[in-house]
């Protein structure tokens, strides 16, 4: 029971929940706000015959609904009623007052049309008044901007192109924001960055136009600077000699009044030549138009592209500085090609130097510098190349003047030059050597038109004219009357002068160098001393060595080179009053022309003995000796007797060696002793060396006293003393190896010679053992071959027989002399 009550139960919990599924259906469907499709999905997903039961529910709602419906029709029936039959009432009223509203619409529009004709026109006149007082105030704001607009395009018509900017920027900040709403404002804003750029292109086509200009007038203005320079220079130079004659006036008055004059017309000359100048030199701002660059520097300053000009100004200017360093292959050639280099570079560095100061930023000393340098050692590499190419002295010293006003030139402008006058001190090597290549040109030139003969003056009015050259003093020479001949020959004035001419030459480069009178004086001498010792030395040297010089000549060059030597003081004291230095300054060098012209001396000295020498050869070569004589001819050989005339005349030139003094006397004696005993030492090692020929291979004894006739004529001539000076017989002892050697022969004297070997007391004591055995060798080959030829029966005589045994005698024991010798050695 109880189960079965809970089925009921369960079943009426069912039924009561589908009834109550079924009206949440209905519900949503008739809310019209969800989904219809899940609504029913629920309906018919839950049970087979839910769909039947579902429409009984759906009818069923709509049967109550009907009869609501129904209700409220029947409720509200009676005023529906009411109402149409009171708006049937109210539709005739209507139609008569539609009528009558028609009709005063109709005669009020009539009445209206004027007022609203007069209406209208007011009204469009107000509206035109408001847009002529709305067109005048626009125009009031537009007309400023127009009238600088076009302020601004004629200004870009004359080229006013800073003003056109600050017209730009007047319009951009000030007068175009009060109008930008207009569409010509648009444009105009567009075309203001144009005509800035177009302002730019035009300022940089100026600024290339002008450094095309300047790179043109460089060398005019460089030319210009210089030419100032050097008259501010020759101005300054002329003040200074005038205060000098000014301040020397009251001390020297008299002496030196015409001189004063001198120097007042040439200080007021030289005034009259600055004012002609300061007239017609032109200056940097005259020969080129710097506007450019004043205007282009501002036009990017206001523009803001300050900095990138300046980088552009300086790079162009850089490479023009390259282009203008860089010189013409040529230009060592003339002086015209380094004046055109040096005007060029001073013309770029004065404008520089222009724009430094008058503008703000674009050119820093800084930059100034830093492109100096760089020029200079550029400079300075160029002048050591092409310097070294030049050959004419002339041309190095322009080239040092260029230099010199080039230097003053830069720095009166500021620029340090100290490594330019560095650079001089090279160059004046240079010019040293390039003048002592001309002057051993000269002394060349002047040594070969010489006739190496004593100068001859005819009166003294020549003689004068000689020593205004040479400063010759001989008071024995004064004393003798016209005319007469001076010893030295033509060539030594002219050297004399030439030398002179040589430190005039040296002294022009040291000029404007900047430095004191000792230096110049020390580079004076240094230089001289160059030209004595190399040059002129050389000169000598190789004059001395030439084959056509002979013996008169080299004599002659002695007496030369002497009073050359003597002359040597009074160059120093030259030099000194050119350099107003005294010679007893302790750092004064003195000059070496006395060992110059003591070693040109003794090479000449050498020469002589050497040709005297090589005289004697030849006449030794000359000899023929028949060396199997039987007999002699009783008289000299002709080659010697010729030779010893020979040396006699040679010997009385060297009479005319110069002895104005006891010094020179001695030196001349001296020379001419020299020369005599070594031609007779040469005469008699001849001699001897004829004897002791290897192939010769016999002598007769008549040959020996042929030989001997000859030496005999050999100490004749050194007994009648060709030269004064020798004491005694010292001059024969050159022949005494000889007389000793052919007097052992002549008497036959070998007991002696063999028993007094080797004692100071011997007579025979020059007679070398080897000497004596050569010859006697000889000798015995001699004597073999005469008697053989003489009688096929002479090797039986006993006296020949016992000179033979004899001679072997001696020759065993020479060869043990010689043998004990060799040993002992």
């Amino acid at each position: 029971m109880a189960r079965k009550s809970k089925s009921n139960l369960s079943e009426l919990y069912l039924e009561e929940n589908k009834d109550q599924i079924y009206e949440n259906a209905l519900a949503e469907i008739q809310s019209f706000e969800l989904p219809l499709g899940t609504t029913i999905r629920s309906v018919y997903d839950d049970q087979p015959n839910a769909h039947q039961k579902f429409m009984e529910k759906l009818d069923a709602c709509i049967r109550n609904h009907d009869r609501e419906i129904e209700k409220m029709c029947n409720f509200h029936h009676q005023g529906f009623v009411d109402a149409i039959t009171e708006l049937l009432k109210v539709r005739a009223d209507a139609e008569k007052l539609k009528v009558q509203v028609t009709d005063t619409n109709r005669r009020l529009q009539d009445a209206g049309k004027e007022v609203i004709a007069q209406t209208e026109e007011i009204i469009r006149c107000r509206v035109q008044q408001r847009n002529i007082t709305t067109v005048v105030e626009k125009l009031q704001l537009c007309l400023p901007v127009l009238e600088m607009y076009s302020k601004l395009k004629e200004q870009m018509s004359v080229k006013r192109y800073y003003s056109a900017l600050k017209t730009m920027e007047q319009l951009e900040n000030l007068y175009l924001p009060r109008v930008s709403q207009y569409r010509f404002c648009q444009i105009m804003m567009e075309n203001l960055p144009k005509l800035r750029e177009e302002i730019k292109e035009i300022s940089m086509s100026d600024l290339k136009d002008f450094l095309e200009s300047i790179r043109k007038h460089s060398d005019r203005i460089g030319e210009t600077a210089m030419k100032q320079a050097q008259q501010q220079k020759t101005f300054s130079s002329a003040l200074q000699k005038q205060n000098n004659v000014n301040y020397g006036r009251n001390m020297h008055l008299g002496r030196n009044r015409i001189l004063e004059s001198k120097n007042e017309i040439t200080l007021k000359r030289t005034f009259e030549d600055e004012d002609e100048h300061d007239e017609e030199v032109l200056t940097a701002q005259d020969l080129v138009d710097f506007s450019p660059v004043y205007r282009c520097l501002h036009i990017y300053s206001v523009l803001g592209d300050g900095e990138i000009f300046e980088n552009y100004y300086r790079k162009q200017r850089r490479k023009q500085a390259r282009l203008v360093l860089q010189p013409q292959s040529s230009m060592h050639e003339t002086v015209e090609g380094y004046r055109r280099y040096f005007s060029q570079i001073v013309g770029f560095f004065v404008v520089e130097d222009h724009i430094l100061h008058v503008t703000q930023g674009l050119v820093t000393r800084t930059y100034t510098d830093e492109l100096w340098n760089m020029a200079l050692s550029k400079i300075i590499a160029v002048l050591r190349t092409h310097s070294s190419y030049c050959s004419d002295p002339d041309l190095v010293l322009e080239l040092k003047n260029l230099i010199v006003v080039f230097a003053d030139t830069l720095q009166g402008y500021g620029f340090p030059v100290n490594r330019l006058f560095d650079l001089l001190f090279e160059i004046r090597d240079q010019y040293n050597e390039t003048l002592l290549k001309k002057w051993s040109g000269l002394f060349r030139d002047i040594f070969e038109a010489d006739n190496y003969s004593p100068i001859p003056v005819a009166n003294e009015e020549e003689y004068r004219i000689v020593i205004s050259k040479f400063p010759f003093q001989d008071p024995e020479l004064d004393k003798q009357s016209f005319p007469k001949k001076l010893p030295m020959s033509q060539s030594v004035p002219q050297i004399y002068m030439q030398v002179k001419e040589f430190i005039y030459a040296s002294l022009k480069f040291s000029e404007s160098l900047h430095r004191s009178s000792t230096e110049i004086d020390d580079m004076l001498r240094k230089s001289t001393n160059l030209l004595l010792t190399r040059t002129l030395s050389s000169c000598l040297q190789n004059l001395i060595k030439k084959p056509h010089i002979g013996l008169t000549e080299l004599v002659q060059i002695i007496i030369n080179t002497t009073h050359l030597e003597q002359a040597c003081k009074y160059l120093e004291d030259f030099i000194s009053n050119i350099t107003n230095i005294s010679q007893l300054t302790v750092h004064t060098a003195r000059l070496y022309g006395l060992s110059t012209f003591k070693d040109a001396r003794h090479a000449a000295e050498g020469e002589i003995y050497t040709k005297l020498n090589q005289k004697i050869d030849e006449f030794i070569q000359i000899a023929d000796y028949d060396w199997t004589m039987s007999e002699s001819d009783g008289r000299a050989s002709g080659y010697l007797m010729d030779l010893i005339n020979f040396l006699r005349s040679t010997f009385q030139v060297f009479t005319h060696l110069p002895h104005n003094n006891n010094d020179h006397a001695a030196m001349s004696g001296k020379v001419a002793q020299t020369a005599c005993m070594s031609a007779c030492q040469h005469l008699s090692m001849s001699l001897m060396q004829m004897l002791l020929d290897s192939e010769l291979k016999q002598i007769s004894m008549g040959a020996i006293q042929q030989f001997n006739l000859d030496v005999i004529q050999c100490e004749l001539f050194a007994s009648s003393e060709p030269v004064p000076g020798f004491q005694g017989d010292t001059l024969q002892l050159a022949f005494i190896d000889l007389r000793q050697l052919l007097d052992l022969f002549m008497v036959w004297d070998w007991s002696t010679y063999l028993a007094d070997y080797g004692q100071a007391t011997s007579k025979y004591l020059r007679v070398n053992p080897s000497t004596a055995l050569t010859l006697l060798e000889k000798v015995h080959r001699g004597m073999k071959d005469s008697s053989k030829k003489n009688n096929i029966f002479a090797q039986f005589r006993k006296n020949d027989r016992d000179k033979q045994k004899l001679i072997e005698t001696v020759v065993k024991q020479l060869r043990s002399l010689v043998n004990g010798m060799s040993q002992h050695t």
